[in-house]
Order: structure tokens, then C-alpha cells, then sequence
């Protein structure tokens, strides 16, 4: 498959989000948004991050970071990443609204082996 349209790209992450039960949404002010760009932090490519700040929280998505790392993947293997982003960024919100940070703490450690592995 060619890589999908940013506006294809849109449709098939508001069809993982839909999936979401509101319940747990309620409290995600900012809901979620999508930019054309790529982020990168070194070497990593960001396909999501939860944001909180002084008025409320939401989660981003990077289409053009998805587009760096599946480029002309399968549909299925795009479809499947996207729900995979999508659901960890919402554990990041889940976490945050229950005072803790399990899953940050987790990334930490695997950037920190990552980074001492090529020393």
C-alpha cells in the first residue's frame, strides 16, 4: 500500500478513537489532535504524547512520524499502530488522573538502557 493521505491517515485514527468508551474520555479537555509534522527526540521518532498543562490535557499524534517509521507499510500495519499509539497514550491519561506514572517511568528506563547500549 502507499502510504496513506494525511486525511486518510485522519479517518483511520478517529475510527481507533471512536473505539475508546466515553467513560473514560470525560476528562481529556483537549481530546485529541493530529499535526501534519514529524517530532523526534535524537534518534526516536514521537507518534504521540499526552500533554497536560494550565488548562487542561489532550494527546497529540504525529503523522509525519507515523509516515517515517511505516512509510509504505500494509494498511493492517498502520491500522494496528495507530490503536497501539493510541491506547498508550490514553494509559498515560488514566495514569495521570490516578496520581501515578507507571508507564513514564517505563519509557525512562528503556531510553536509559537504549542510550548506555550505545556508549
Amino acid at each position: 500500500m502507499a502510504q496513506p493521505s494525511f486525511d486518510k491517515f485522519a479517518t483511520m485514527l478517529d475510527q481507533a478513537v471512536d473505539r475508546i468508551p466515553l467513560r473514560f474520555l470525560g476528562s481529556l479537555t483537549g481530546g485529541f489532535n493530529l499535526r501534519r509534522e514529524k517530532k523526534r527526540e535524537g534518534e526516536y521518532y514521537i507518534l504521540g504524547e499526552y500533554v497536560e498543562d494550565g488548562i487542561g490535557c489532550f494527546i497529540l499524534f504525529y503523522y509525519g512520524s507515523f509516515a517515517e517509521v511505516l512509510g509504505d507499510a500494509p494498511e493492517d500495519c498502520w491500522q494496528e499502530e495507530i490503536m497501539d499509539t493510541v491506547l498508550h497514550e490514553m494509559q498515560h491519561h488514566l495514569e495521570a488522573l490516578a496520581g501515578r506514572d507507571d508507564l513514564a517511568r517505563k519509557e525512562i528506563a528503556e531510553l536509559t538502557q537504549a542510550l548506555q547500549g550505545k556508549e
